[in-house]
């Protein structure tokens, strides 16, 4: 089994943010690949399904951003898993609006949720760096980043998670080159 946590924080209000694109790709992959309902567990929402013949687990912490390794820990723990069943889908500034980039380990580089679960499990899971590009200044970061997508991003934004959905298959495989090489053709 492994473990696919989408990072960002619950409620309407935030459904749209730059944040809130790992919650964006959850739902994009359960939609594609038809995963169970939406239950409540483990300080956030779950649904299980099958991908290229692997089992996966669904996450999107309950606790908000700040938190969220809190929420991750337990599912882990849960199923006795290690930090190499851990994906973690999150939004990333250091990289160009929509693009997509996997990795291993590594720091958590100013992203609050990241660094909570670095506190919580470690650095060795696998992380999908969503790309939501700088705004320029650091003094604008906040505004970015807890700010939703613009109008004319929407197109682009859905084009970003329908790849990602569709080559998910890839990333359960553990082919995360051929994932990044597929999503990009695909928006290509």
């Amino acid at each position: 089994m492994q473990i696919w946590a989408g990072l960002g924080n619950p409620g309407a209000q935030y459904a749209l943010h730059r944040h809130n694109i790992g919650f964006m790709a959850m739902d994009a992959i359960a939609a594609l690949h038809d995963f169970g309902p939406v239950k409540k567990q483990f300080q956030g929402w779950t649904q299980e399904g099958r991908i290229a013949g692997h089992k996966i687990l669904l996450l999107k912490p309950g606790t908000f951003m700040n938190d969220s390794g809190r929420a991750i820990g337990e599912a882990l723990r849960f199923y006795k898993l290690d930090l190499a069943a851990l994906t973690v889908f999150h939004d990333e500034l250091d990289l160009a609006p929509f693009k997509v980039k996997v990795k291993t380990g590594g720091g958590a580089a100013g992203h609050n949720g990241l660094r909570s679960t670095d506190q919580h499990l470690g650095q060795d899971y696998r992380r999908v760096r969503l790309g939501i590009g700088h705004p320029g200044h650091k003094d604008r970061v906040t505004g970015h980043v807890l700010g939703n997508f613009a109008k004319a991003e929407m197109d682009a934004l859905s084009d970003l998670l329908g790849a990602v959905a569709a080559e998910a298959g890839r990333l359960a495989d553990g082919n995360d080159v051929r994932f990044m090489n597929d999503v990009a053709l695909r928006l290509a």
